[in-house]
């Protein structure tokens, strides 16, 4: 269990149920697990999207998601955590980050899962850049709405 990488960044798709029992594997005191999986949408801001691509600065980019999970970890009792977000081209409907969380009791799982999704949304090192169907692009900035929610962990 020691080698299991808790934060990885991947072209290819993840299987929720293997990442879970694995975070899980070794764990009798466990009385929750809380997982969060985000997927492509089909559209953003209201134009429709064919396709997400996402860029990330290697070596950076692991750094930074593992000392967020570290400070779950600090924040909440927890057991186990994961982080594994995709990089590359993602189709609408396509699995891109998954948050996944153990701990004794619901509230420290939904508490830190929350602050990790938070954190991932607006300051993880990842480009985002989003294609029309029409071929066009552009790049995604984090919403206000985003911004807003990671506040609440500021104080």
């Amino acid at each position: 269990m020691n080698d299991f990488p808790f934060v990885r960044i991947q072209q290819e798709d993840f299987d929720l149920t293997e990442e879970i029992n694995t975070i899980r594997a070794g764990h009798k005191d466990i009385g929750a697990v809380v997982s969060f999986t985000g997927t492509v949408r089909d559209i953003n801001e209201g134009d429709d999207i064919s396709v997400l691509e996402l860029e990330h600065y290697p070596g950076m980019t692991e750094k930074a998601l593992e000392k967020i999970r570290l400070e779950a970890h600090e924040r909440w009792p927890l057991q186990s955590s994961l982080i594994i977000h995709r990089i590359g081209q993602m189709m609408p409907c396509d699995q891109i980050v998954l948050v996944a969380v153990t701990s004794r009791h619901r509230e420290a799982a939904f508490e830190a899962a929350h602050f990790i999704m938070d954190y991932l949304k607006t300051n993880a090192p990842f480009w985002k850049k989003e294609t029309f169907p029409n071929g066009e692009t552009r790049w995604v900035d984090a919403r206000v709405s985003d911004k807003e929610a990671e506040q609440r962990w500021l104080q």
